[in-house]
């Protein structure tokens, strides 16, 4: 099932950063009391109660203004409508309505989207009447909230979940293998797709980001119909300028939410960036299967080391991501084209590997008993129990006295475990500790 986009769009300075950070569960978007301060769309994926959904913050909706900025966020806002599944519009319980969240109303009835009207800023109940003006937008009843505090999000997140999708995997009859092919601008995506489909159906130009929307294609090889998805690249968030590249964005983020593995693609001709990285941590994010292509392998000097030496220090900065693997492929040449195929295919067979509970523990249990967890408060921990609850993506569970005191260090102790044992190779895997029952 697509993963449904929700845009929080609203004036300047009325807590649409706050929400979103609340709904995320993290500090990600600037956070300050001047108006205007998010200056960069802002994404990311949330859950609620097994329900994932994409979520995007804008910056603040002026709606009339011909300041370069603001115009420029308007437009973006718009987009934001567009491309969205549901808005959140987000006005401020304080400062009452205004005239320009009424043209933000008028402009979302037009848009004829499900709209919910958030009131923030309702911190304690003696303020609740504070929304009752905000019926007059015709928005239906809002919802009166304290984004800062939590107040009521539970709330409101069960409203605006409730139609939404439990996503648990893929299903028995969702089996076929979708690959987003994704990477910065111009490292050779559409060239890989048009090559791998042996046809020019997506444009290839040096131009960096000509692909502005992604392009489907169903390439069959040996017997098995594959879905290629070609994507705009990826930007640095401080990079997207453009209304094209934010919307360009957006798509890329749906598309990948379209796909079970992706292919990381990396240009062998430029040093690996912060941003090489970001895309990948993108991919792991999402619990998909991945594979990182190494193109224009072909216009690179080398000796029988430069493949080494190269996938070393690529290593070295994916760092707790090196389970994930590394190919040297020329798009161009059609070098290793379909050999990559041929990873991606292991890489979604591992994907939905199960592991028998009782090889699991007999492997497991053993590790455990030989490097036991610890902890800095002298507590005894004790993991009695682990089984595989989930594939497609995976999950592991672990059954403990004292789940809480479980260290990150030791959780990747077991992850790697779980990997030199069983694969898994190109998956990212979910470790849950749960209380064993007494």
């Amino acid at each position: 099932m697509p993963v449904p986009l929700v845009a929080i769009v609203g004036r300047p300075n009325v807590g649409k950063s706050t929400l979103f950070n609340r709904i995320i569960g993290a500090q990600t978007a600037i956070v300050h009391d001047e108006p205007g301060v998010t200056r960069d769309r802002h994404y990311g994926t949330a859950e609620w109660t097994g329900k994932r959904f994409m979520l995007i913050d804008t910056g603040g909706f002026v709606p009339d203004s011909d300041e370069v900025f603001e115009k420029a966020i308007r437009e973006q806002s718009h987009i934001a409508i567009n491309e969205a599944d549901k808005v959140l519009f987000v006005a401020d319980g304080r400062e009452g309505l205004t005239p320009i969240d009424r043209e933000i109303a008028l402009i979302l009835r037009k848009a004829n989207k499900k709209v919910l009207l958030v009131v923030n800023k309702v911190d304690a109940a003696k303020d609740e009447h504070t929304g009752a003006v905000f019926h007059r937008l015709g928005l239906g009843d809002p919802y009166t909230i304290g984004a800062l505090g939590g107040r009521k999000i539970g709330d409101f997140l069960d409203d605006l979940t409730a139609d939404f999708a439990l996503q648990e995997g893929d299903g028995p009859d969702d089996q076929q293998l979708r690959i987003a092919v994704i990477g910065k601008p111009n490292v050779g995506k559409s060239s890989l797709v048009n090559a791998l489909l042996g046809e020019e159906r997506a444009i290839v130009t040096p131009v960096a980001g000509t692909t502005r929307d992604p392009i489907d294609s169903v390439i069959r090889h040996f017997g098995e119909d594959i879905l290629l998805v070609d994507t705009a690249g990826l930007m640095r968030k401080s990079r997207i300028r453009e209304n094209v590249d934010f919307y360009s964005t957006i798509r890329t983020m749906k598309a990948i939410d379209r796909c079970n593995l992706a292919v990381v693609m990396l240009d062998a001709s430029e040093p690996l960036e912060k941003q090489d990285l970001r895309i990948v941590q993108t991919a792991v994010e999402k619990n998909i299967g991945i594979v990182v292509a190494v193109n224009k392998w072909d216009a690179v000097e080398k000796d029988p080391t430069t493949a080494k030496l190269y996938e070393e220090t690529l290593r070295t900065k994916l760092r707790t991501y090196g389970y994930i693997p590394v190919i040297f492929i020329s798009a161009k040449s059609k070098q290793r084209i379909f050999k990559l195929l041929d990873l991606a295919k292991k890489v979604h067979a591992n994907r939905g590997m199960r592991i028998p509970t009782s090889s699991v523990n007999e492997r497991l249990l053993a590790d455990i008993q030989r490097y036991p967890p610890s902890t800095k408060t002298g507590k005894d921990i004790r993991l009695n129990y682990v089984t595989q609850v989930k594939s497609a993506p995976p999950v592991f569970a672990f059954f403990a006295n004292e789940p809480q005191l479980v260290t990150e260090v030791y959780k990747r102790y077991l992850e790697n475990r779980i990997r030199e044992h069983f694969g898994f190779d190109g998956v990212p895997l979910t470790l849950v500790f749960k209380r064993k029952r007494k």
